[in-house]
C-alpha cells in the first residue's frame, strides 16, 4: 500500500472510491509528509504508546502513527471513510477502526480495556467546529491521558496559550492551562490539505499536567465563574458575575472577594491569571455556600 502523505496517492484512492468530501465533517486531508512526520515526533509515540486517533479520515495519519506506536485506534464519524480504511490499513495488524462520534465514545472504558488504564495519547486532524468540545471532553471526563496533539485551527492554537490582557485570551485559554500545558509545534499553510481549508492551520501539543497548576474548592465553580467572566467582555467583572444566570452571587460578597484580594472593582476578566481566578473563585465559594 502506498502511504498517503502525498497528494497523488490521495487522489488516486479518493477516485478509486469516487468519495465526496463533506462540508458537514469539515474534511480536510493532509498531503504533506514532512508535516506528518511533525506531528508523530513531537506527539514522542514509541512502540510502548496506545494512540487514539480523532478523525482519521483516509488514513494517512493513521499509517504513519501505526508505524510507531503499540496499538491505534481511529474513530472516524463518516461511514463512507470506513471502506476506505479497511483498504488504505489493510497492512496493519495493530489498527482499529470505530465508526461512530467521538463525543458518544466511552474513551475511559476504551482505554481500560486497550491499555489496562494506563495513560494513553491522543492524536487528531480536528475540524475547527469541533475543537472545543472534543479538548474539552477529553479533559473534564479524567481520561489518562498523556499528551494530546491536534492540527487546528491556528487562532484556535494561539487562544489556547495565550495569557491575559491579550485580545484572544478567553475561557478556552484558561481552560486548557488548567489541565495542560500547551505548545504550539509548526503552523501549517492550507497547501498542505486537500481540500485547501481559507484558513492556515497550527499543530499543537497539550502536555497534561499530573497536578494542575491551582488548588481550587470546587472545579466547575471554577468554570462557572471563568465563562461568566468572558460571557460579555465589554462588561466588568463584577457585573460579569452577577448576570450570570447560574452563579447566583450577591453583589456585596463579589465586591467584598475583590477587595480582599486588592483588585480594581472596575476589572475586566480578560486582566485575571489562572491563579487570580482560582483564588477568586475559591474565596467565593467559602463566602457564598
Amino acid at each position: 500500500m502506498a502511504t498517503l502523505g502525498n497528494p497523488k496517492n490521495t487522489i488516486e484512492i479518493l477516485q478509486k472510491y469516487n468519495f465526496v468530501f463533506q462540508k458537514k465533517y469539515g474534511q480536510n486531508f493532509l498531503i504533506d509528509g514532512n508535516i506528518l512526520d511533525k506531528i508523530v515526533d513531537s506527539a514522542e509515540i514509541t512502540r510502548e504508546d496506545c494512540v487514539i486517533e480523532i478523525g482519521p479520515g483516509i488514513g494517512t495519519m493513521t499509517q504513519y502513527l501505526a508505524e510507531a506506536a503499540r496499538e491505534v485506534i481511529a474513530v472516524e464519524i463518516d461511514k463512507s471513510l470506513i471502506p476506505i480504511l479497511e483498504d488504505t490499513l489493510s497492512e496493519y495488524d495493530n489498527v482499529t477502526v470505530i465508526n461512530q462520534d467521538i463525543l458518544k465514545v466511552d474513551i475511559n472504558k476504551l482505554v481500560q480495556e486497550r491499555n489496562q488504564g494506563k495513560p494513553i495519547k491522543v492524536v487528531a486532524n480536528l475540524p475547527y467546529y469541533i475543537t472545543t468540545p472534543i479538548i474539552m471532553g477529553l479533559f473534564e471526563s479524567k481520561v489518562p491521558l498523556d499528551s494530546i496533539t491536534i492540527m487546528v485551527q491556528k487562532e484556535v492554537a494561539d487562544r489556547m496559550q495565550v495569557g491575559p490582557g491579550t485580545k484572544d485570551y478567553g475561557a478556552l485559554s484558561l481552560a486548557v492551562q488548567y489541565y495542560a500545558n500547551p505548545e504550539i509545534v509548526v503552523n501549517v499553510p492550507p497547501s498542505c490539505f486537500m481540500p485547501q481549508p481559507k484558513v492556515g492551520s497550527s499543530v499543537i501539543r497539550l502536555t497534561k499536567y499530573e497536578k494542575t497548576p491551582v488548588e481550587v474548592e470546587n472545579e466547575s465553580f471554577l468554570f462557572k465563574i471563568i465563562r461568566a467572566s468572558f460571557n460579555q467582555r465589554r462588561k466588568t467583572l463584577v457585573n460579569g458575575l452577577l448576570n450570570a444566570g447560574n452563579l447566583n452571587l450577591k453583589k456585596e460578597v463579589i465586591i467584598e472577594s475583590l477587595e480582599e484580594m486588592e483588585l480594581s472593582l472596575t476589572i475586566r476578566g480578560e486582566a485575571l491569571t489562572l491563579e487570580q481566578f482560582a483564588r477568586l473563585s475559591n474565596i467565593l465559594w467559602l463566602k457564598s455556600f
